[in-house]
């Protein structure tokens, strides 16, 4: 009987733990592109990496600030900058370890020359970036630096106003 109790308890930790891993999408700038594009939903994209300190400061502020407007349904998704070797265990573990909820895709392209672009002409491939979007009301801001907490906020209730 202990066995069997064990075996489950093993099973049931095993389960709890695949749940928690996050998913890693690899996508190409056209699916980022296509993701802005066609959101029915106010959508927040911020660009970052593990290795870069400004990334990682303002994530937490972000997903903070984000979840605040839930009621109009706003949409994080964090775009990893990541080099190949990380993806997708290494990203998927510092998520992970810094308590990420939000969707997380890595960008699967080498070329900032070719990428930044699509999202913005301005874009010089410095990060963090962040592009907001609502297609309703055909509202698209582009942030090429990282942006304070209370910056954040104003930003968002532009975005959802």
């Amino acid at each position: 009987m202990m066995k069997k109790i064990a075996g489950i308890l093993v099973l049931a930790l095993l389960f709890s733990i695949t749940l928690q891993a996050q998913e890693i999408r690899k996508m190409k700038i056209a699916d980022v592109v296509k993701m802005a594009d066609t959101s029915s939903v106010p959508l927040v994209i911020n660009f970052w990496a593990t290795w870069c300190g400004p990334c990682v400061r303002e994530i937490p502020w972000f997903e903070k600030t984000v979840a605040e407007f839930k009621d109009q349904k706003v949409r994080l998704v964090l775009v990893s900058l990541d080099f190949a070797d990380d993806y997708p265990k290494g990203i998927a573990a510092f998520a992970k370890k810094n308590g990420y909820k939000s969707d997380i895709v890595w960008l699967d392209e080498t070329n900032a020359d070719l990428f930044c672009p699509q999202i913005d002409k301005s874009w010089d491939g410095a990060i963090p970036v962040t592009l907001m979007v609502n297609n309703g009301k055909r509202y698209r801001q582009f942030f090429g630096q990282q942006l304070p907490e209370q910056r954040l906020l104003l930003e968002l209730k532009k975005l959802v106003e």
